[in-house]
């Protein structure tokens, strides 16, 4: 499914397809194609009325790609991600955008969950500025939306690290390795994104491709600060979570030791209580302490509570306890 935005004569409309008299040279019309689940007509569009090339359409059409950036003749192909962080799923994801980059028109391909081309879709017909300063200005305008929308997505993702780090040193705590193996493998999913991202936006800033013309790479650049601030903090969080891993193991090792120093001492104690009444049931003649036959209970009562005091005095006394 695709929608076109054109503006001409002065005016910005939404039309169903394209006039292949915009693509004359002399033409001073700027349109913009937005494909939804691109199917077998959208392709047509992109093979046949815009001349796009046959490895830029399968890479667009097929599943996600690493962030990058391609000249092909009369067109810039460019793969860029956005990205999605739900807190309460403890869940990360990277959606990709696909733009083919032309001398007077801009084709996205996408799947239809983007906020940041939602959000231009709705101004666009309103505000024929966005497309009457050409096709990589409108490029910016959507890149540099996507880019902000990842400061929530981080400082969310912040957040739940904040509340992992709590939960480590929490006794009653539920968290195991595996969900902190998991909440690395998201921020390293960030920063596989953001890293290559930051390059590509680089590449646009420098105006390497004759697309981008200079007004428009100063933009670029402002958007380049904002992914290397957080391409960094990636690897800030991926550092913070390595710390986390190895604090969660030791506590739990900690715990681990503090239960069997309590079976231990407890083993320790019932050591000689075992002795005493075993000496005591044995089935022979033994050393009458002094009171009686009916004493005989408590002296043995009282060997017994001896020990125990004793010993767990001597543990006090050393320290183990």
């Amino acid at each position: 499914m695709h929608t076109v935005y054109v503006k001409a004569n002065g005016r910005v409309e939404v039309v169903d397809r394209i006039d292949p008299a915009w693509l004359d040279e002399d033409e001073h019309a700027v349109f913009w194609v937005d494909i939804t689940h691109p199917d077998a007509a959208d392709i047509a569009i992109l093979r046949d009325t815009l001349g796009i090339h046959e490895l830029a359409i399968e890479d667009a059409t097929s599943e996600t790609h690493q962030p990058k950036v391609e000249s092909y003749p009369g067109f810039l192909y460019v793969v860029l991600h956005g990205i999605d962080f739900e807190a309460s799923k403890h869940s990360f994801a990277t959606h990709d955008v696909d733009f083919f980059v032309g001398r007077n028109w801009l084709v996205t391909v996408h799947d239809g969950r983007f906020r940041s081309l939602r959000r231009i879709a709705e101004i666009c017909p309103r505000n024929d500025h966005l497309l009457g300063e050409g096709p990589a200005a409108l490029l910016h305008r959507i890149v540099d939306l996507m880019v902000d929308n990842y400061r929530p997505e981080v400082e969310a993702l912040d957040d739940w690290l904040d509340e992992v780090e709590t939960e480590v040193f929490d006794i009653s705590n539920s968290l195991e390795v595996r969900d902190i193996l998991a909440l690395k493998k998201d921020v390293m999913s960030l920063r596989r994104v953001t890293v290559p991202q930051r390059d590509v936006v680089g590449r646009l800033a420098r105006r390497e491709f004759s697309e981008i013309d200079q007004s428009v790479a100063y933009r670029f650049r402002d958007v380049h600060d904002h992914l290397v601030r957080i391409a960094d903090e990636a690897m800030v969080f991926s550092d913070r979570i390595t710390g986390l891993l190895e604090a969660h193991l030791s506590a739990t090792s900690n715990r681990l030791n503090q239960v069997v120093k309590v079976l231990t001492v407890i083993t320790t104690v019932f050591g000689p209580l075992t002795v005493i009444t075993g000496l005591f049931g044995m089935n022979v003649h033994l050393p009458v302490l002094p009171g009686g036959e009916f004493a005989q209970f408590w002296w043995v009562l009282g060997l017994m509570a001896g020990s125990v005091g004793g010993m767990l005095g001597l543990f006090r006394w050393m320290k183990w306890l």
